[in-house]
């Protein structure tokens, strides 16, 4: 397999204006929803990147026409639930949870056979979740005998059910309201904690009927389509969040992250800056195409105080639990976070990974099986083996604890930063220079 190394050294500063890429979570939906929809449709500001592509090869194997403008816009033709083909080949959702568990909710509703795979990551992480569901709905499903894929769907007539989640999952949550759309009656979803909340939000532009009453989700069978839409991307907060974090740890740091998606149930990890005591202010915010936007400036903290964060937290601190283990070495005392087993089948076991990679950098950090403690401040120190374990958010936050660490140190597998952030090295090495 393909991979690449960085060395990187202390930056001596890290300053100026930034715009992170498109949100990949609303850019896989849009694409979603747009396809599903029947008649054109256009995505402005839409993030191309491996994750994303994935779901957009895997729409055009459905028969739907899709367009890259010079914009970096896309135009899809929608041609309505009903007139989605059956793919001629197995679709490869490479490394994107997003798209394989999305795309079986979708599957389940239809009268075709449709086979998904994945890279080796992505062939390795839990679809019980999406198929105890949908099977519960009248779809039938075949994987692997640990519920992995590859993973066959024969679709059909679906019928609405009411379900419980056991874990907080949007990607499962969004699967079944997906399957939802084209299921006779109410579906009626009901997790644990809130989860983020761009499906909801963005399939009422597209003119479902869904309905949110605190933790409960209820989605109506209205037809055979949704009617078209043009929707704009903003900048992804979890991207924002690496460097967000750098301007924090690196002296005399002091960055502007404009565009940037403030959606309440993605934006915990300002949340958790603020109580860390950090020099970080929102300003300019507005509405773009039903989801909050705004600009950051961050500002390096002398002094970070420690947090304690627990179940409820995790589901709005997912893609930035990493960052935010490289940003508590700068703490004084101890941070806990806690209630994260999820963590452990994402890309990576992210809290198997962060807590190797970090003691090899000589953070004080112990391992929980749902989480970590770590005790600060440390000087962190470079180190010449760090490895990405293929996981695109390890790969930054190793490389934003480098900036901030004494000596030199190399990440090995940054070739995975493609799957969300492609310019990521580009920008930090302009921003440092």
């Amino acid at each position: 397999m393909k991979t690449s190394s960085v060395t990187l050294q202390k930056a001596k500063h890290l300053r100026g204006e930034m715009t992170p890429p498109p949100d990949k979570s609303i850019s896989h939906r849009a694409v979603f929803f747009s396809s599903l929809a029947h008649g054109k449709s256009t995505v402005k500001n839409i993030l191309k990147a491996g994750d994303t592509n994935s779901t957009i090869n895997a729409f055009r194997m459905l028969g739907v026409l899709i367009e890259e403008l010079p914009d970096n816009s896309l135009s899809i033709d929608g041609r309505g639930f009903m007139q989605l083909k059956e793919p001629q080949d197995v679709i490869d959702c490479g490394n994107s949870g997003t798209t394989a568990r999305l795309l079986s909710g979708v599957l389940a509703g239809k009268k075709i056979f449709s086979v998904l795979t994945g890279d080796q990551s992505l062939r390795y992480r839990p679809m019980l979740r999406v198929i105890e569901p949908l099977t519960q709905m009248g779809a039938k499903i075949f994987s692997r005998d640990n519920n992995c894929l590859p993973m066959a769907i024969k679709g059909g007539s679906l019928k609405a059910i009411e379900y419980r989640m056991r874990v907080a999952s949007a990607q499962v949550k969004s699967a079944i309201m997906l399957a939802g759309l084209f299921a006779a009656g109410e579906t009626v979803i009901e997790e644990p904690v809130k989860s983020r909340d761009h499906t909801e939000r963005m399939l009422k532009a597209y003119g479902a009927d869904v309905r949110v009453d605190g933790l409960k989700v209820t989605v109506r069978f209205t037809g055979d389509s949704l009617t078209p839409c043009d929707i704009a991307v903003p900048a992804d907060i979890s991207s924002a969040a690496f460097f967000s974090a750098g301007a924090l740890m690196v002296e005399d740091a002091q960055l502007m992250i404009k565009d940037v998606g403030l959606n309440p149930t993605r934006a915990g990890f300002i949340d958790v800056l603020k109580k860390m005591g950090a020099d970080v202010k929102v300003h300019d915010e507005k509405e773009v195409s039903g989801e909050i936007t705004g600009t950051l400036l961050c500002k390096y903290t002398d002094r970070l105080q420690p947090v304690t964060l627990s179940e409820k937290d995790i589901p709005s601190l997912i893609d930035e639990f990493p960052i935010l283990c490289v940003l508590a070495t700068r703490a004084s005392g101890v941070t806990e976070i806690r209630g994260a087993t999820e963590l452990r089948v994402k890309e990576s076991d992210r809290i198997s990974s962060i807590v190797t990679e970090l003691r090899k950098m000589g953070a004080k950090i112990e391992e929980y099986p749902d989480g970590v403690a770590i005790e600060g401040p440390v000087t962190l120190r470079g180190s010449d083996n760090l490895q990405s374990y293929g996981d695109h958010r390890i790969a930054m936050a190793l490389s934003i604890a480098a900036i901030s660490a004494e000596g030199e140190s190399v990440i090995h597998g940054t070739d995975a930063v493609g799957i969300s952030y492609p310019d990521f090295y580009d920008t930090l090495k302009r921003l440092t220079h």
